[in-house]
């Protein structure tokens, strides 16, 4: 009798003083909802930067009601298409030189890609987003796929299609009653060019879509200001001639004057506000389901953009405005606030692996940040890698570790070869000597601080230099990273042909 009245004590307790929100996700595991965006640097929102225009209500508040990270990254390219390898390291929590290594092994990377993980795990899985540019086979495992490239200025052809696809499979579920917890991918097509915004928004941000070659757009009022770091023209080549991005998006082509620069933002930002309102529409749907508060909503983008900052167009370059990505997380047991992080766009699968309870596969190598969503630390790793060579090799490198960052281009068959350090406190902006001009500073109402440049060739911080010069090395030798640069052993040994992600033949015995 005593041991059985022990037992009823001992389960009374227990059940007394568990924690409810154990209890709660023991009841039922948890939803996500993977928001991203195409072509969205962090600087277009108030949350990175408060001189921003662009209105977007809906992902301010999630922003604000969730863990907001600072040092969030996609960790590079091969690519001129920057977003490809990004969305294969989304899709497989591989990093940038192991993305074709599974294949190389005879292996299929797409079986332990995200949906085929949550597939086995027992979730319903669902995907929206553009066509191209991404991991078709991963893409494919999705249990319900509606993709298609919606870039377009109405209801059917902008973002508004891929919110209604997500509302239908939500509906489908409710008539279902379909219980098991879902993966969403909610993907847009938009703000990438060209960005044909709805009327009523480009009129908002006083855009047109422009497509006159020979004239700029005018200017207009309600045009969102020059960003803070412009310029009318970078001061090197970027490496890739004929480049699309910087030479023939229509309504920019070659131009960078201060009228496209404005009326080309405004386009972003009107397509940006579409999709602030398209998520709010799904949010509110999830909200009437009573699925909100068990949702892990994360939002990010493939990759920054520049758009006039430093005097590049597109996403082939290491500045921090399209090194770094958006990102903001909001879920169950997550409070409001802010973190370094120190994330790249791999650790996302980790990540959602280990919040919902799966054991991720040892392909992944991502590094999980739930201890950031927890509040329980601000970083993942102390130092940061980024590569773009898609266009003349080797290419760009960086590498950031605490306030410092190193980058280095070496481009044109050697013609163009140059180093840049900045001190990311004293300089937020990546100012360099171009920006100390009295034009230019009149222009943007900046006045640089003789530090906020390119330190590279300071006496002053030349052990610096050098620190980070062997802290780059070091890391793309940890990587994988094939190439090198000039100043770098083993430059003569650089590989002439083209990464791939493409998946090779098999011969007939491994068709067996």
């Amino acid at each position: 009798m005593r041991s059985i009245y022990a037992f009823i004590l001992v389960a009374i307790f227990s059940t007394y003083f568990s924690s409810p929100i154990t209890a709660a996700k023991k009841a039922k595991r948890p939803n996500i909802l993977f928001i991203i965006a195409d072509d969205q640097s962090p600087f277009d929102f108030k949350t990175y930067n408060p001189r921003s225009t662009l209105n977007a209500p809906v992902l301010d508040k999630l922003a604000s009601e969730g863990m907001v990270f600072d040092g969030a990254y996609h960790m590079g390219s091969f690519s001129g298409a920057v977003c490809r390898p990004s969305r294969y390291m989304i899709m497989t929590g591989r990093t940038v030189w192991h993305l074709g290594e599974l294949n190389k092994k005879g292996g299929d990377p797409a079986k332990n890609s995200m949906a085929a993980i949550f597939n086995r795990a027992g979730y319903a899985t669902m995907r929206t987003c553009k066509r191209g540019n991404s991991f078709a086979a991963a893409n494919a495992k999705f249990s319900v796929v509606k993709d298609a490239t919606k870039r377009g200025g109405t209801a059917e052809t902008g973002s508004a299609w891929h919110a209604q696809q997500v509302l239908d499979y939500l509906n489908q579920r409710e008539a279902n009653k379909d219980e098991r917890p879902f993966l969403i991918y909610y993907g847009f097509s938009h703000p990438h060019d060209v960005r044909d915004g709805t009327p009523e928004l480009l009129a908002k941000y006083g855009a047109t879509n422009h497509r006159d070659r020979n004239a700029p757009p005018a200017a207009h009022p309600k045009q969102p200001p020059l960003p803070i770091n412009y310029l009318a023209a970078h001061p090197f080549h970027h490496g890739q001639p004929g480049l699309r991005d910087e030479e023939k998006v229509s309504g920019v082509w070659l131009r960078r004057d201060p009228n496209t620069m404005r009326n080309e933002i405004g386009r972003q930002f009107a397509c940006s506000e579409n999709i602030d309102i398209q998520i709010g529409r799904v949010l509110k749907k999830l909200e009437a389901m009573g699925e909100l508060d068990n949702t892990y909503i994360f939002y990010t983008a493939d990759h920054g953009m520049a758009i006039g900052r430093h005097g590049l167009q597109g996403k082939q370059n290491l500045y921090e405005h399209t090194w770094r990505v958006p990102f903001f997380v909001k879920g169950p047991g997550i409070k409001p606030g802010r973190a370094q992080g120190n994330i790249y766009l791999l650790d996302v699968l980790g990540t959602m692996c280990d919040l919902a309870g799966i054991k991720a596969p040892d392909s992944v190598e991502s590094r999980s940040f739930k201890a950031i969503l927890e509040g329980k630390q601000q970083t993942v790793r102390d130092t940061l890698y980024g590569v773009y060579c898609g266009g003349t090799k080797p290419g760009m490198r960086s590498v950031r570790q605490g306030d410092w960052k190193l980058i280095k281009y070496d481009v044109l068959d050697g013609k163009v070869r140059e180093t840049q350090l900045f001190n990311l406190k004293d300089n937020p902006h990546e100012y360099i000597a171009q920006h100390h001009g009295t034009k230019i500073q009149k222009l943007l109402g900046i006045k640089p601080k003789a530090n906020q440049t390119n330190l590279a060739n300071d006496p002053k911080y030349a052990d610096k230099l050098k620190e980070m010069e062997a802290l780059l090395l070091s890391e793309m030798q940890r990587l994988g990273d094939p190439y090198r640069l000039w100043n770098q052993p083993g430059a003569e040994k650089n590989p002439k042909h083209e990464p791939s992600l493409k998946k090779p033949k098999r011969n007939k015995k491994q068709q067996k």
